[in-house]
């Protein structure tokens, strides 16, 4: 009895577990594991900013090199000098194989962020890191486009910005790949941007 009742569910629970593994393969199959193809393709986009020297940049200056994005502000007292020094330190490391490597500065005050004061503020970080302004509008759109938060907070003062501290890793193509972690020794940092050239 018990035997004739293994034989009539076996066959049922042989034949789901066949689809199972075909289901498996097939969804294997049609995921694309190369590494060029960025993991979230919905992150980014085009752009016209003003660069630290005054110069209109677009996304497409940066192609043909992988590339970091940092979103933050010159009035910010701790996480974006932080993070622009590791990023100095990322490219100290990559040596002339890093000639190529570029870091984006994007304020997210473009009220207070002028061409002029960014040009000041990133003159004590590496000259590869890019800082880049526009009117309040061309910033919105940008962070809309990278998913970044940003909001004013008011101080006994004036204000400071709550924004989105991730530093974004795009590829040679402009795509967005992942977050890329700097809290890393520099050369492992570096090691790990120069593979994506």
């Amino acid at each position: 009895m018990n035997h004739d009742r293994f034989r009539r569910l076996a066959l049922p629970l042989a034949a789901f577990l066949f689809s199972v593994i075909v289901l498996g393969i097939a969804i294997v199959s049609l995921v694309d594991f190369r590494r060029d193809e960025p993991v979230i393709s919905s992150v980014g986009g085009p752009f016209t900013l003003t660069a630290q020297d005054g110069r209109t940049v677009t996304n497409k200056d940066f192609l043909g090199a992988p590339f970091l994005v940092f979103f933050g502000f010159t009035h910010c007292p701790d996480v974006c000098p932080t993070t622009l020094f590791e990023a100095s330190e990322l490219l100290r490391a990559a040596g002339p194989q890093g000639d190529k490597l570029r870091v984006l500065f994007v304020t997210v005050d473009p009220e207070r962020d002028t061409p002029e004061v960014l040009k000041s503020y990133l003159g004590a970080f590496d000259p590869r890191i890019i800082g880049l302004s526009g009117s309040p509008e061309t910033i919105a759109a940008v962070l809309k486009s990278y998913k970044v938060y940003a909001r004013k907070v008011p101080t006994s003062d004036g204000y400071t910005m709550d924004h989105t501290a991730m530093v974004y890793l795009m590829d040679a193509k402009g795509r967005f790949v992942n977050g890329f972690d700097l809290k890393r020794a520099p050369d492992v940092a570096a090691k790990d941007l120069l593979s994506y050239l």
